[in-house]
């Protein structure tokens, strides 16, 4: 074979790896972030749910039967305190202080027909163990927020294994090229939450919706895409009913009561979020309004809010 032959050779092998790299939809993974606060909602009201911060990878792996199938890894820790700052006397304590720190698996699968269908475990734990009270402090400290006192009140240490499923299914008879509607169905079932959700699930855009299998409503972005640059940008409408058995960051352990601080659950919750979500190419960015009913039985516990924001990157 002549140098030039050989020269071409190489020169295509080469174009080919890399158009393959920055062009191939296939192989794309995701990594990314995303941080609660309610601060993100309001400057005034900082209560119960009061600080989350996440971290993401996601891949595909084989499809199987689905359309497409992502593996996911996340961890993740929660942090949850009474209305009131000054918490140290426990007759101001409206809901318990909880800190609670996991690490999921999951699978996610996404059909031809627009259903999806996710399945996810997690292991971890709540109480000091989760460093909830040396998260708030440093944060606090970070930002020169005012201190909060009462942790030495907080859930006492407890195992975390979960199983969680989410399915959402398409009802493509009310939905068109730029609203998307279906019904959207949770399970929480494990040593620390145990509950169901139920309600449904829109999307409202001004330009064509991607379909479910490709669209970030459900972290469809990695894996195969049929558009050389996807981008997206809808408002979401998610209102649900939520049936909650067991909360162990307000009623403690499963299987010890020795907290210093413990209440019943309302069981009966209304659950709803909103906001939008926008994908151009390997980015992914989304801001979410959450509103969650009252949750403990007592006569000042109330109604709460909070934002998430979650960044994502493709590659």
């Amino acid at each position: 074979m002549s140098e030039i032959s050989i020269t071409k050779s190489l020169l295509t092998l080469y174009l080919t790896f890399i158009f393959g790299a920055v062009f191939g939809q296939e192989s794309r993974n995701e990594i990314g972030f995303v941080t609660e606060n309610d601060l993100y909602t309001s400057s005034v009201y900082d209560r119960y749910y009061t600080n989350g911060l996440e971290i993401y990878f996601i891949k595909p792996i084989s499809a199987r039967k689905a359309k497409k199938r992502l593996l996911g890894f996340r961890a993740g820790q929660y942090l949850y305190n009474p209305q009131t700052r000054d918490a140290d006397n426990l007759l101001v304590n409206d809901r318990p202080f909880c800190g609670l720190l996991f690490g999921e698996a999951s699978i996610s699968r996404y059909y031809k027909s627009e259903n999806y269908l996710r399945t996810e475990v997690q292991l971890g734990c709540i109480g000091p163990n989760s460093f909830g009270e040396e998260m708030q402090e440093t944060f606090h400290k970070l930002f020169n927020f005012k201190t909060v006192r009462g942790w030495q009140n907080q859930i006492h240490n407890a195992f975390l294994a979960q199983f969680n499923a989410t399915h959402y299914l398409a009802l493509p008879w009310v939905s068109n090229s730029k609203f998307s509607f279906g019904w959207q169905n949770k399970v929480q079932l494990g040593t620390i939450l145990t509950g169901v959700t139920s309600g449904f699930n829109a999307r409202i855009a001004i330009h064509k919706l991607l379909p479910i299998y490709e669209s970030n409503l459900y972290q469809a972005s990695a894996g195969k895409q049929t558009q050389p640059k996807p981008r997206e940008l809808y408002f979401f409408l998610n209102p649900n009913f939520n049936y909650q058995f067991y909360d162990a960051t307000i009623q403690g352990s499963l299987f010890s009561d020795s907290s210093p601080v413990t209440f019943d659950l309302i069981p009966i919750r209304f659950v709803f979020e909103a906001g939008f979500k926008y994908r151009y190419n390997r980015f992914n960015a989304h801001y979410t309004f959450n509103y969650r009913s009252q949750e403990v039985d007592n006569n000042v516990n109330m109604a709460y809010f909070y934002g998430s924001i979650k960044l994502g990157y493709l590659f």
